[in-house]
């Protein structure tokens, strides 16, 4: 079987394009071109096809897209646990769920989250690579086993951390926060250990070829993104993305699907520059940033920096958005922490979609405000982003306010009867709607 990248160059319309396409509205045979062009991605490794698995569109021609990590930890949580919050996570809205996990039986574990998971979902196979023996100990045939084994259980795309080079590291002496993508570290601790290159760009055809086999989608990992605001931008970082964009080419030409992956923390005026350098050398391929966070300062708020960061990325060139709970820098995150993280960055993909005007976008934010206007509570509840959150704020405040029929009463929960503006802008439309009347009488 041929990848979606291959039919799509071919002419093929498939039916995972025809899903996309309907899901979100748009023609199948933009997409299919895009597709072609190496602009847009379907993540669908071939063994999900005829599974659970509903198909999702990454690309600038599409909606921005979230994804949210979850991912059982030597430290702390279970396989039972990640389940909760990778549901949590696709009802709050999440559209791919990346699985980080570090501890236990990491087949085990990966084979029950694919099992109940109906988005894209994609690994970090590096990480089970390690697991279990020394980096220094990493042989390239069992880089290639673990891909494979990972292509095999249905995982759709991979973060393969291949652009980070043995002569990108002198780059890093003037950093403050040096790596901070535990891929990138172990990556580069074994170049230092071998004095060698780096493995996954010597494996790359190798890696290539298995991907192409199950159609696994390459998400090519930023080991050098920025980890805090002074290290954005730099050297190391343009260094990285300049041999992603070579890597881009490679597997497109092998057929492989690609995905850029991206910073990380950057100050809200480099944000835009960030965008469009990845866009000129990676040629168009999809853009997928980890917030960015915007400043440093906010631990336990940085669904909030992330959101303001994803709101710009978004609007000047990002496709897809990777959530940041309010426990990032702190610890793992809970179910609660997770809900936020994902409504967090669908209100910054939205935004930026609203903002360059794609589609249709801003028709949900009228109805919304229609049913505002109109005091239509359940229209208004329903067309919020995380409707659960609001109908029980709106719930609670009915029971503050003493009044049972507070849903459908002619005025509003914050204010009251006699101060609420809805309510006296109703009445005065209706006096001028009379006055009109009168005068054309």
């Amino acid at each position: 079987m041929t990848t979606q990248l291959e039919q799509a160059k071919a002419g093929i319309i498939t039916e995972q394009v025809k899903a996309v396409a309907q899901a979100e509205n748009i023609s199948a045979e933009l997409i299919r071109n895009e597709l072609a062009a190496g602009r847009v991605v379907v993540p669908v490794n071939n063994l999900r096809i005829n599974q659970n698995l509903t198909p999702v569109g990454i690309g600038r021609v599409l909606s921005v897209k979230v994804n949210a990590n979850i991912g059982v930890s030597s430290v702390k949580s279970s396989v039972e646990q990640e389940v909760k919050k990778m549901q949590v996570a696709i009802d709050a809205g999440a559209d791919a769920i990346m699985d980080l996990s570090t501890g236990g039986n990491l087949d085990k574990t990966r084979e029950t989250l694919i099992a109940n998971c109906p988005v894209p979902f994609g690994t970090v196979p590096i990480y089970q690579v390690i697991e279990g023996r020394e980096v220094e100990d990493v042989s390239y045939d069992k880089i290639l086993e673990v891909v494979e084994t990972q292509a095999k259980q249905g995982v759709d795309f991979f973060t393969i951390h291949a652009g980070l080079l043995k002569e990108h590291l002198p780059l890093l002496e003037s950093r403050v926060a040096g790596i901070v993508s535990r891929g990138g570290a172990l990556s580069a601790k074994w170049m230092l250990a071998h004095n060698r290159q780096n493995p996954m760009y010597d494996l790359f055809d190798e890696l290539c070829d298995i991907m192409v086999k199950y159609d696994v989608c390459f998400s090519l990992g930023d080991g050098l993104r920025p980890g805090c605001i002074a290290d954005a931008t730099d050297k190391a970082q343009i260094a990285e993305l300049e041999t992603l964009g070579e890597l881009t080419a490679r597997a497109q030409e092998k057929g492989c699907q690609v995905f850029v992956e991206g910073p990380g923390h950057v100050p809200f005026d480099q944000i835009q520059y960030n965008m469009e350098i990845q866009q000129k050398l990676c040629n168009g391929a999809p853009f997928y940033v980890l917030g960015p966070l915007v400043t440093d300062i906010a631990p336990g708020y940085d669904h909030i920096t992330s959101a303001i960061g994803g709101t710009a990325a978004a609007y000047y060139g990002a496709s897809f958005l990777c959530y940041v709970t309010p426990r990032e820098h702190l610890g793992l995150p809970n179910c609660d922490d997770v809900r936020a993280g994902v409504i967090a960055s669908k209100i910054a993909a939205h935004a930026g979609d609203v903002a360059r005007g794609f589609k249709n976008s801003a028709d949900r934010d009228k109805k919304l405000s229609i049913a505002r206007a109109n005091l239509d509570w359940k229209t208004h509840i329903a067309e919020s982003l995380d409707p659960k959150t609001a109908e029980k704020m709106h719930k609670e405040s009915c029971k503050e306010s003493g009044v049972k029929e507070l849903p459908t009463a002619d005025y509003c929960t914050m204010c009251g009867q006699q101060w609420c503006s809805v309510r006296t802008n109703r009445q005065v439309r209706e006096f001028i709607k009379s006055q009109t009347k009168s005068l054309k009488n």
